[in-house]
């Protein structure tokens, strides 16, 4: 079996560019938001569990999702956002665990980039979890400059997500990406040797 790795750490910390080191490496990495998204055609497994918990609402006329509405529904609700979770995270860590075997007879690592890898329990499937954590601040400017939001919109983000704390606690390695571009990558290309030596 292939050695996983799982990838975490909350909005704007920069997951996203150490995901692309570990691939330069030849290390694949399984998307899990992109897993999610691509699941979500009409009539799927994933859209009738969200039909299911949410109502009709969730659906626009043409059967696809009502990102909209489902935005409204589990902002600022943390019961509702528990609700989504519940809901979308055992089907989609099913399909992760099918990529995972697909990629395993030729891949001695394989990685998952997954904000949700706690939430979901998946991190107790992982051999090393490494958790992206960066100030406040930090992810508040970058929220901003890579979705063309407002200020007050990138902190209400952040304040809906869960603390730092929350994944540096189930981490076996921690990278604190809060000091620019070159120290962030000098830290993620040592551990990208690391992981590589595994």
């Amino acid at each position: 079996m292939a050695h996983i790795i799982g990838i975490t750490g909350p909005s704007g910390s920069g997951k996203s560019l150490l995901c692309k080191y570990i691939e330069d490496a030849g290390i694949p990495c399984i998307d899990a938001d992109e897993v999610y998204h691509s699941m979500l055609t009409p009539n799927s497994q994933i859209m009738n569990a969200l039909q299911n918990a949410f109502g009709d609402g969730i659906l626009l006329s043409d059967g696809s999702l009502n990102r909209v509405f489902l935005s409204n529904e589990v902002f600022n609700d943390p019961q509702k956002l528990e609700l989504l979770n519940s809901t979308v995270l055992p089907i989609v860590i099913e399909k992760i665990e099918e990529l995972i075997s697909e990629l395993a007879p030729t891949n001695s690592r394989v990685a998952v980039d997954a904000p949700t890898l706690i939430e979901s329990g998946f991190h107790k499937k992982c051999d090393t979890v490494v958790a992206v954590v960066a100030p406040e601040e930090v992810r508040i400017a970058r929220i901003q400059a890579r979705d063309s939001i407002s200020r007050e919109r990138a902190a209400a983000r952040i304040k809906a997500q869960k603390p730092s704390e929350f994944y540096t606690s189930a981490a076996d390695v921690v990278l604190l990406n809060g000091s620019g571009i070159e120290s962030f990558s000098k830290s993620a290309m040592a551990l990208v040797e690391q992981l590589k030596e595994i």
